[in-house]
């Protein structure tokens, strides 16, 4: 479910194990391009799909009745306004969560908004974790996917559907880990490319990530206490890749940011969401119930919702590191 380079990505991955699935999209327009031309007309063009073993859809009810596992891959400020038409029950389904965010204005993980909002029961819920790049889906280089799932069964079972001969699957059970880390790494991608904007160099940059998978352990150890390692791939794995990668469209936005582009005209600049802009604010106020230290989380709210410059506000955020 969607149409942007994730979903593309995850396509491609299922294409390669599955006969035949079902693909929605919202504008009709982009599906008919893309029965011409064989490809996504808008996102990761080069990937070439058999159209015979897909079944499109505009529409969401449709889709949803016709399926049995749905995989979410719709940007998560998109979600609701997705959502807003469907009125085919989830509470049978099994999903599949590909979102790296939050629900905007509800503040809550998007496994939380299914269970609460639809009743779909914790164990038919997966998440996915990185770390991977959709572009490096389309190239068929070597990834890892971390599933996370209450239920250890559906998990191994979401896992088979994603392994192929260049991605490799784990399962875990920490779902809120997994999806608060994938929030986080948005907002940290952006740090580090506003201080790659601002010439900070590759010394400060490992300053920088070591301080910042220490943020994101005292958050998640936090709202969600059980035993992880901090340092596996669904955490500071994806923080690397999306802080470091010229793929990364936080990374991207932030470093518009760093070089004096206005946050509007960033985001104007953009082809695609820089999700970490709407984590930042999510995180920001989920954490005033828990008041944990986030120094860097406070730096980038202030850059990008009170619009503080991010000269002064970055060289005060590194006198905070060690």
């Amino acid at each position: 479910m969607g149409g942007g380079s994730w979903a593309t990505a995850i396509a491609k991955i299922i294409s390669m194990t599955q006969t035949n699935f079902n693909w929605y999209m919202r504008r009709p327009s982009q599906i008919e391009e893309f029965k011409n031309f064989g490809h996504n007309p808008s996102y990761l063009t080069g990937v070439k799909f058999n159209t015979d073993k897909i079944k499109f859809y505009s529409n969401i009810n449709q889709l949803v009745k016709n399926s049995d596992i749905l995989i979410f891959a719709i940007p998560s400020p998109f979600l609701k306004q997705h959502l807003q038409k469907l009125r085919t029950p989830l509470k049978d389904k099994y999903l599949i969560s590909a979102i790296k965010g939050i629900v905007p204005d509800e503040n809550m993980l998007i496994s939380e908004y299914f269970s609460k909002f639809y009743e779909v029961p914790a164990k038919q819920i997966a998440v996915l974790g990185g770390p991977c790049h959709a572009e490096e889906v389309a190239l068929e280089r070597l990834s890892y996917l971390t599933i996370g799932s209450v239920d250890s069964e559906y998990a191994k079972c979401a896992a088979g559907l994603f392994k192929t001969h260049f991605i490799r699957t784990s399962v875990s059970s920490d779902v809120t880990g997994i999806e608060y880390a994938s929030v986080l790494k948005n907002v940290y991608a952006i740090v580090s490319g506003i201080c790659h904007g601002l010439k900070y160099g590759d010394n400060f940059q490992s300053i920088f990530i070591s301080n910042s998978i220490m943020e994101m352990s005292r958050f998640v150890d936090k709202v969600a206490p059980v035993e992880r390692n901090i340092c596996g791939s669904a955490y500071l794995g994806d923080l690397l890749v999306t802080a470091y990668s010229r793929f990364s469209r936080n990374r991207i936005f932030g470093s518009m940011i760093g070089k004096g582009y206005s946050v509007k005209t960033a985001q104007l600049e953009m082809e695609m969401i820089a999700e970490g802009y709407f984590g930042a604010k999510c995180i920001k106020e989920i954490n005033d119930s828990y008041n944990v230290n986030m120094p860097i989380l406070d730096a980038v709210y202030s850059i990008l919702y009170e619009r503080k410059s991010a000269v002064p506000t970055i060289r005060k955020l590194t006198e905070t590191f060690t």
